[in-house]
């Protein structure tokens, strides 16, 4: 006889790559999850609170003073040379940077000072500022909130963001306050984690929950959709903007690893509405589950991390501009007609 995840596993798996908080509300939880706190001063009204921040901010705060916190960052530095990268490849020389959620300086070690001139990193989690890994770049450290930052409108030349924003309550008002800080023709180059992140272990923790529990409840926070990212930079003011999606497999010996070093990422779910707690049984079966379903040949699992990568910047009289509707002198017929004559010259 088939174990009874089996038979949950075809109604599940649909939906077990759509964000948490598109799922139906089935959860089993023990007991009621604790009253978000009122949004702080100064929060957009009506605003939705759905991660704790003041425990995202412990979770940073524990896995920069672990033994060797380098031993976990090696995502993070993967994508922060990515982010360097797209830096590089615009060219000029940037007087004054900032980077939102800087964490322990995974850009900043990539950049260069002919680049950068000058760097500030701002992240909630001051022992994270504190071992930031060291740059050629002269550099400022700030603790402060992705949502409220501290500094005057048209400040920066350059913001960019690596894996942080995705923790943030209100996404609109952090773009806005990057937006704020940027000069006039100043550029965001930001990343953060999408939708399918992490599915395999979503779904294994899920089917395990239903199977032991007779319902299951999140475990890895909401992410936002790529499809709502250029429109929320849009409503925020950047214009000229590029959205692209990539995806980063790591595996690892099981499951356990892998929550393990998402611990040790900082990554841990600090959602409200999180389960405190996960029976023995679960795991293991779980565990079970994702070597099942997902496991390699070699005994290793995978994990997918998918990732948005962002870039929009904030107007200036002297970018170029689209032209005028109806201006065009050449249609695309004619286009396709002179196609067909060079197609005909070749032969």
């Amino acid at each position: 006889m088939a174990p009874p995840w089996r038979c949950s596993f075809c109604a599940l798996r649909a939906r077990c790559r759509r964000p948490f908080w598109a799922l139906p509300a089935r959860a089993a939880a023990t007991s009621p999850p604790p009253s978000p706190p009122p949004p702080p001063a100064g929060a957009s009204p009506g605003a939705l609170n759905p991660f704790d921040r003041r425990l995202k901010r412990k979770q940073k705060n524990w896995a920069a003073l672990q033994a060797e916190p380098a031993k976990c960052d090696y995502l993070r530095e993967e994508v922060g040379g990515r982010i360097a990268d797209r830096v590089f490849d615009i060219t000029r020389t940037f007087p004054l940077a900032l980077d939102v959620g800087s964490g322990r300086g995974y850009i900043a070690q990539h950049l260069t000072k002919e680049t950068v001139e000058k760097l500030v990193q701002a992240d909630i989690a001051e022992n994270a500022l504190k071992n930031a890994v060291e740059s050629e770049i002269p550099t400022v450290r700030v603790v402060a909130d992705e949502e409220f930052l501290p500094f005057k409108e048209d400040t920066f030349d350059l913001v960019v963001s690596s894996l942080s924003l995705h923790w943030v309550n209100d996404l609109p008002k952090a773009f806005k306050e990057i937006h704020q800080v940027l000069k006039p023709n100043g550029v965001f180059i930001g990343a953060m984690f999408g939708g399918d992140t992490l599915y395999e272990l979503r779904c294994s923790l899920q089917l395990a929950e239903l199977e032991r529990e007779g319902g299951f409840s999140p475990h890895v926070s909401p992410f936002t959709a790529v499809a709502d990212l250029g429109h929320l930079l849009s409503r925020a003011g950047f214009n000229t903007l590029t959205v692209d999606t990539d995806e980063i497999q790591v595996n690892y010996p099981g499951l356990f690893e892998v929550m393990e070093d998402l611990q040790g990422m900082g990554e841990s779910n600090c959602s409200w509405n999180r389960k405190p707690l996960l029976h023995r049984e679960t795991m293991l079966a779980a565990a079970a589950i994702y070597q099942e379903m997902y496991g390699n040949s070699n005994g290793s699992v995978p994990a997918t991390f998918q990732i948005y990568y962002m870039i929009g910047w904030k107007y200036h009289e002297s970018q170029a501009k689209p032209a005028q509707r109806g201006s065009a002198t050449v249609s695309f017929g004619d286009l396709a007609k002179i196609e067909g004559l060079l197609k005909t010259g070749k032969k």
